[in-house]
């Protein structure tokens, strides 16, 4: 096995997360007014304030203008998360403003839905729209 030199200890998915981007490709029906949706259920990042784990499941809804963002590599980014001290609020505006940058969508909604923690339910959504 091939070591990388910045992660010699690390594993290959651990290498993965960490070299990840939101990689796109060209949307194979431009023009084509269609929503994609994606249901990422094994969030998990810290809470900036007790270091505790915070777990949701993140929803993706997008409607693709010229490219649309590979599935594998949106795995992986949001694997990323699981080690940020991050509120949900920044999280959810974060991956948006991530997704955006990454392939331009005519619209998107980001919503993260946080299991309980403490007697509260966090249910946190952004939308931008062109």
């Amino acid at each position: 096995m091939t070591e990388l030199p910045n992660f010699p200890d690390a594993k290959y998915g651990e290498r993965e997360i960490e070299e990840g981007q939101l990689v796109t490709f060209p949307n194979p029906r431009p023009g084509r007014r269609y929503t994609v949706n994606i249901s990422l259920p094994e969030y998990t990042c810290k809470c900036p304030f007790s270091g505790y784990p915070d777990f949701a499941t993140i929803y993706v809804s997008y409607v693709p203008d010229q490219k649309v963002v590979e599935l594998k590599a949106i795995k992986l980014y949001i694997n990323s998360y699981r080690d940020r001290y991050i509120s949900h609020e920044e999280a959810v505006n974060q991956i948006l403003d991530d997704l955006i940058q990454a392939c331009d969508p005519l619209e998107i909604t980001v919503k993260g839905d946080y299991k309980p923690r403490g007697n509260v339910h966090t249910v946190v959504e952004a939308t931008h729209k062109k």
